[in-house]
């Protein structure tokens, strides 16, 4: 194709120019070229330019624009949409924005059941949340940031993971590549909707991102070691001790995205609390564990480097997902200590240690012999201590006496304050992606 530049050279040049082609004597299916496009075409053909430029053609858009919306037509448009605005109805909108109402006070927030406008963000009440907020930003983090080629290399050796530790990778991408979605769909489909402070839904938004985030860094090391996607994404149907924790946390939570849910009643309030229990005590707060110390525990010896640190921002990131969890929960008791009763105790109670049995029987599953300095007593133990944090957190007795923690090593990497620079081995202060220094 010719610029335009060319164009108006050659035809200057008619010599150079065959004669137009003879009318068509049957009419095209769609309107003809017009006379300067054949033109133009014909002087490609006579004069062929060895690097033709890409211009703008005439289309048959642009020459139909004129007859196809004259100025009549558009002023007729103009006119409509004034006329529509002149006899708006607003009434609607007027009962959905409250028009008049008196501005936001902090005292009319409240973490459930809140009548005050979810529009206006501030005044904070919990300024704990919007805290939480900025620290997550501040935290951002992806995937692709993270150096896989030593796992990658390590995973291809015939010699470098024993059985044992390739089965506890396998496993543990197998349940969190679907954990986080279905934690995410909860968050997003029904606890969103449930929870009436503007403050709390801004971290819960970006809650949502992480674990969209967090699924991302699972197919990111998936994809690296070139797994069977298939078969590591359909563990949770396949593999008994991650199908169960799956099962139990879909029961124990998806109540709630039923649309015609609501909240207002004490039964109703209290099964919200009860989804919070679960989610924030149980999926982020005991199942996770197992997996990560795993995980984490090889990235110590110096094997599979790199997913080990995705792994170690992702706990960086639940960590604070359920601390908002647990202060959640505490100001839904103490604004509503009605829903605080034994019975709804005794329930709370039994859905931590159904979740912790389950944590333990997948360890077993992982670990049938000592590997990577622990094994599956370790484990348990680890898992009891970390149920009784829970218990406390929320306000209920311990229920596994003198559990301690064999792990201490974990505490410090779920410290806030730090993390491991990608490509050195020391501790630096966390800035966001746009902002590190290497």
């Amino acid at each position: 194709m010719l610029s335009w530049d060319d164009y108006h050279v050659e035809e200057q040049t008619p010599s150079a120019a065959p004669p137009p082609p003879p009318p068509a004597k049957e009419p095209a299916p769609a309107p003809a070229k017009t006379a300067t496009v054949e033109r133009a075409q014909n002087v490609t053909e006579a004069a062929p330019s060895p690097a033709p430029v890409a211009a703008e053609p005439v289309t048959e858009k642009t020459q139909r624009e004129p007859s196809a919306q004259t100025a009549q037509s558009k002023s007729s448009n103009i006119e409509r949409a004034k006329h529509a605005m002149e006899n708006i109805d607003v009434a609607p909108g007027l009962e959905e924005l409250e028009m008049g109402a008196g501005r936001v006070q902090v005292d009319d927030k409240a973490m459930i059941n809140c009548k005050a406008d979810l529009n206006q963000l501030v005044p904070f009440k919990y300024d704990w949340a919007w805290q939480k907020y900025l620290d997550g930003c501040a935290n951002h983090w992806m995937p692709q940031e993270v150096n896989m080629t030593a796992d990658v290399s390590l995973w291809k050796s015939s010699d470098g993971l024993t059985d044992d530790e390739r089965t506890i990778v396998k496993r543990n991408l197998g349940f969190f590549a679907t954990a986080d979605s279905l934690v995410a769909n909860n968050l997003v489909l029904a606890l969103y909707r449930h929870i009436t402070n503007p403050e709390c839904r801004q971290y819960m938004l970006r809650q949502a991102f992480e674990e969209a985030i967090h699924t991302h860094a699972y197919q990111y090391c998936i994809q690296s070691l070139g797994m069977d996607e298939g078969e590591i994404f359909n563990m949770y149907r396949e593999v008994p001790s991650i199908a169960k924790k799956a099962a139990w946390g879909l029961n124990n939570t998806q109540n709630l995205s039923d649309p015609d849910f609501k909240t207002g009643t004490p039964e109703d309030d209290q099964a919200l609390l009860r989804n919070l229990v679960a989610f924030y005590c149980v999926l982020e707060g005991i199942f996770f564990y197992c997996g990560f110390t795993q995980i984490l525990s090889m990235g110590r010896r110096n094997k599979m480097t790199g997913t080990s640190e995705q792994f170690q921002y992702i706990l960086r990131d639940e960590s604070m997902h359920l601390n908002f969890g647990i202060d959640v929960i505490n100001q839904i008791k103490l604004e509503n200590p009605h829903l605080w009763t034994d019975s709804f105790k005794q329930e709370c109670i039994d859905m931590i240690l159904q979740g912790t049995q389950l944590e333990i029987e997948y360890g077993r599953d992982t670990m049938p012999r000592g590997v990577l300095g622990m094994n599956a007593g370790m484990m348990e133990e680890y898992l009891k201590f970390i149920a009784n944090r829970r218990l406390l957190q929320i306000g209920l007795p311990e229920q596994y006496a003198g559990a301690q923690n064999p792990f201490p090593w974990m505490s410090e990497i779920m410290d806030l304050r730090k993390e491991k620079n990608f490509f050195e081995t020391r501790v630096i202060e966390y800035q966001t992606g746009g902002a590190l220094s290497w």
